[in-house]
């Protein structure tokens, strides 16, 4: 990677660019968000949970595919402990008892010789999904709101602290509307469950620190540079990280790609959310959090 060695990219003057396809995808995420809405999982709208315990291990991928039809929709399968416990949640409509049959019924037309036993049910109920809905939107305040002043303390400039957040909320936002825009076309489930939101906090944390890299290297050229012009010096600082953050981008890419293909049909929603968040984080590190300071900082330069 000898062209990272002394890279000379002009980022700043494709930031226009930048503006033109953050503001398209914001619109896009913001429109799908607020005509579809977010697709919740059984965490955040209610459901039934069950455990069957089988005489002889299951295959989680086929118990899923034949309870898909009599439930009326995907359920969440996986394993519960052992090879021979499955842990089944569904948001399937009927009283407990009615779901219940459905399944033992279809689970016992798959695996005649494999005898199912429920041994254990539960209801997972609005209110507390209401509850824990809340829980989460909180925080995702909560950490910007803490970002917005670890980054001003350490920086000592607001510019900075809003550059680091309208980025977090860009990435945030983005994820989400493809979430949004795909969840019926994905060959697996992209439901907001607690599980994404994890997810989410992830790529906060991994686009923050990104972010702050980028952030460290202009406070540096900014004190060792004072004469030279504003704009070259933000742009020579980008590429001053840029081998660091394309390297630290492929390798984490990398990772989650493996754990997407081979980490199983439970993980492929967490695992697609930070593919799409290292992708996005990388880029709204180079061109949403370094132009907002850009501006402003300008407009600062400015009305001096």
């Amino acid at each position: 990677m000898r062209w990272f060695e002394t890279p000379n990219f002009n980022f700043i003057n494709k930031r226009k660019i930048a503006y033109i396809i953050s503001g398209t995808l914001l619109a896009a995420s913001l429109i799908a968000i607020l005509v579809k809405g977010l697709e919740y999982g059984i965490d955040f709208k209610g459901g039934k949970e069950f455990v069957l315990e089988f005489e002889q291990p299951a295959d989680v991928t086929e118990i899923r595919s034949a309870l898909s039809g009599p439930l009326d929709g995907t359920p969440e399968v996986k394993l519960f402990g052992s090879p021979s416990d499955i842990l089944i949640r569904t948001d399937a409509t009927g009283d407990i008892n009615t779901v219940q049959n459905a399944i033992t019924s279809t689970v016992q037309q798959l695996y005649p010789n494999n005898k199912a036993t429920v041994i254990k049910t539960d209801v997972v109920g609005p209110r507390f999904a209401e509850d824990l809905k809340q829980g989460a939107i909180n925080a995702i305040i909560f950490a910007m709101v803490i970002i917005f002043i670890y980054i001003f303390i350490r920086f000592k400039n607001w510019t900075f602290s809003l550059g680091a957040v309208a980025a977090l909320f860009h990435d945030v936002i983005i994820v989400l509307g493809i979430f949004t825009i795909f969840n019926d076309i994905a060959p697996f489930s992209m439901q907001i469950d607690q599980t994404i939101i994890a997810a989410f906090l992830t790529i906060v944390g991994y686009s923050l620190n990104d972010t702050v890299v980028v952030y460290d290297r202009v406070r540096e050229n900014m004190l060792d540079h004072k004469t030279m012009d504003f704009l070259k010096m933000i742009n020579k600082s980008m590429n001053d990280t840029l081998s660091r953050t394309v390297i630290t981008s492929l390798t984490t890419l990398f990772v989650v790609t493996v754990l997407f293909i081979f980490g199983g049909e439970v993980l492929k929603g967490f695992s697609f959310a930070l593919m799409l968040g290292v992708i996005i984080g990388t880029y709204s590190s180079l061109f949403v959090a370094t132009s907002v300071v850009t501006e402003l900082q300008l407009k600062k330069l400015e009305n001096k």
